[in-house]
């Protein structure tokens, strides 16, 4: 792997940096980053080894990519000096809202940007992240973008009219299923049981159930129907719920997440 600067060291660029290390893709070495203030460079560099060059010009003057994972608020108030300084380099956006004509005019020169959405999992690992780039990406270029977000997990390329959707579903998705989680804890504790346990079982649902759709590969609704007798527990529930027309609401909130999602990219 090539030598990569980070612009940001706060989760997501820690969880880059870690599975690019656990998974021994490149040494402590090639890697490097600044912060914005927050002082997260130099406790990730106290962890991991990575580099915290001073200057800007020392971070991206060796690198041949460059990730941008600082606040997306932070990019129109980037040092001058990084455009020119990422001349031929590739650079990779993490930045939610930021589209790929906003970071061409701020990296003309670059010889190639792509966007990314990763999600929170991805800080475990156990992330998905769609990205799309500007040109079509060389097969070194797609080698080591599918290697940096790989580290965060499962990687899926996708036109950049499809990330709105994205932002949606797997971006906010996980605070989706957080509600949910918390939801079924409560009513666990509810219908009777002490909060910790509730949590416990809730979770392990939780935990267990997405096992079992990835491993079997199964459509939901089969293993839905698995679960349900006729006039059984498991039903009395589905009703209750098809009843408030719960795969409705779910519909709405990810629709209403991908319509903000294009409100907020409409300047960037």
């Amino acid at each position: 792997m090539p030598k990569i600067a980070f612009l940001g060291a706060g989760r997501m660029a820690s969880a880059i940096v870690d599975g690019l290390l656990a998974k021994k893709v490149c040494p402590p070495s090639d890697l490097a980053c600044v912060d914005g203030g927050d002082d997260t460079a130099r406790s990730l560099a106290a962890r991991t080894g990575v580099g915290t060059p001073a200057d800007i010009a020392a971070l991206l003057t060796p690198a041949d990519t460059v990730v941008l994972a600082c606040k997306p608020q932070q990019l129109a108030g980037l040092d001058a000096r990084i455009s020119e300084l990422a001349s031929g380099k590739l650079v990779l956006s993490i930045l939610a809202g930021k589209r790929l004509a906003r970071l061409a005019d701020v990296f003309p020169r670059a010889r190639n940007v792509v966007r990314a959405m990763p999600n929170t999992p991805g800080q475990i690992g156990a992330g998905i992240t769609a990205w799309c780039s500007l040109r079509p990406l060389t097969a070194a270029d797609a080698t080591i973008v599918n290697n940096i977000l790989g580290a965060l997990g499962q990687v899926i390329a996708l036109e950049e009219s499809q990330l709105d959707a994205v932002t949606g579903l797997s971006g906010s998705g996980p605070a989706y299923v957080f509600e949910f989680a918390a939801a079924l804890r409560d009513a666990g504790e509810a219908a009777g049981l002490p909060r910790p346990i509730a949590w416990k079982l809730a979770l392990e649902t939780i935990l267990g159930s997405a096992r079992l759709m990835a491993q079997t590969g199964t459509e939901p609704e089969t293993l839905r129907d698995y679960v349900t007798s006729p006039n059984g527990t498991t039903l009395a529930g589905l009703k209750r719920m098809a009843a408030r027309d719960f795969r409705g609401l779910i519909k709405e909130t990810v629709i209403a997440a991908t319509e903000r999602s294009k409100e907020l990219s409409k300047d960037s």
